[in-house]
């Protein structure tokens, strides 16, 4: 299908960005400017930026101009999360299949955290789980806190773009657990699997970790399994 003129200006902006090698913030060429660049209308660079504005690729700000958005993953979470619950509501299994990729990713990678994490990094995860302790005898962990260690988790492989995704996944997953009413694992049996996942990593046994890792989904996985 043939694209729109407002689609053409989009892209041509995506490729100025690009070219001139523009960073978050940086601010980018006046409507009056991107009119006379690109040879199109004002209307189709308003609606251009304004589509771009909601994929977080352009920041509008009255009175001071555009400029290069955050570019983060969160419209890609949102649409995500969306087409799962949808999807979940039609009988399909949505929800088990956003699950099952989270799992891939992390238990794919814990063979790579055991061989980089470094003990600072080891004491943050151990009292993250401290944490998931002292607020399951309570009643519930904090879902912030079962976040902070996924990210945590990860940190040693310093890819900013894998934490981003693992981070988009983890949070569209809890947006639609939370709108469906998912029930959560029980907290003690939370606590004690991220406990063996810290500890397979400090031993720096790798089967072991990605044993962990996986028996971390065990309960989530037979939970959220289509119907044979």
């Amino acid at each position: 299908m043939r694209s729109t003129v407002t689609e053409d200006v989009q892209s041509w902006i995506r490729q100025l960005i690009v070219e001139r090698g523009l960073a978050p913030g940086s601010p980018l060429p006046t409507e009056a400017e991107l009119v006379e660049l690109f040879e199109v209308s004002r209307v189709s660079v308003r609606e251009a930026l304004k589509a771009l504005q909601a994929l977080h690729v352009v920041e509008i700000r009255r009175g001071f101009g555009t400029f290069v958005g955050s570019l983060s993953l969160a419209p890609f979470v949102e649409g995500l999360a969306f087409r799962a619950a949808v999807r979940h509501r039609n009988g399909e299994p949505s929800l088990y299949e956003l699950m099952r990729v989270r799992e891939a990713l992390e238990t794919g990678l814990i063979d790579s955290v055991v061989t980089t994490v470094p003990q600072e990094d080891l004491d943050v995860l151990r009292g993250l789980v401290d944490a998931m302790e002292a607020e399951a005898a309570e009643g519930e962990i904090a879902r912030s806190t079962d976040r902070a260690f996924h990210l945590a988790l990860y940190r040693s492989l310093e890819n900013h773009l894998l934490s981003e995704v693992l981070d988009a996944f983890w949070a569209a997953m809890d947006q639609v657990r939370g709108v469906l009413g998912d029930s959560r694992e029980d907290p003690a049996a939370t606590c004690a699997h991220h406990r063996e996942i810290v500890e397979a990593v400090a031993a720096g046994d790798r089967a072991r970790a990605v044993l962990a890792m996986s028996t971390h989904f065990d309960a989530l996985r037979t939970r959220l399994a289509p119907e044979r």
